[in-house]
């Protein structure tokens, strides 16, 4: 049962990625490293708002529905070797300050909406 839930979870992760994906697309000129950006930094802040209520409790969460959202879609939906082929090609081209930028920002708005969604909804009443 948990491997249907990673699997059919990722699956619906994956599909909301790539919709992220071509949204940028079709809205800029290009999705690199934008969309990317878009999907990690809003996962990190979901993924910590749902630590946060079921560790406090204010959201009882079965392990089979956890696996299914945290390592299914939200595994599906982050993704970290998109981010690292959007750094190494905008290094490797003509844009390493905005590689060096994409790390920095990706990483420490991350951490930081992790945190601030954890904490939120571990204040919850």
């Amino acid at each position: 049962m948990t491997w249907l839930a990673v699997a059919v979870g990722g699956a619906l992760g994956s599909m909301a990625r790539h919709w992220v994906n071509l949204e940028f697309a079709h809205r800029y000129e290009r999705p690199v490293p934008y969309a990317t950006a878009a999907v990690n930094l809003i996962g990190a802040a979901v993924i910590g708002v749902l630590a946060g209520l079921v560790a406090s409790e204010k959201l009882p969460m079965a392990p089979h529905a956890r696996t299914f959202i945290f390592v299914g879609i939200l595994g599906g939906f982050t993704t970290s070797s998109s981010f690292k082929l959007d750094t190494f090609t905008l290094g490797h081209g003509s844009e390493p300050v905005t590689a060096s930028l994409n790390v920095l920002v990706q990483n420490a708005a991350g951490m930081a909406l992790v945190w601030a969604g954890y904490t939120v909804a571990v204040k919850l009443h």
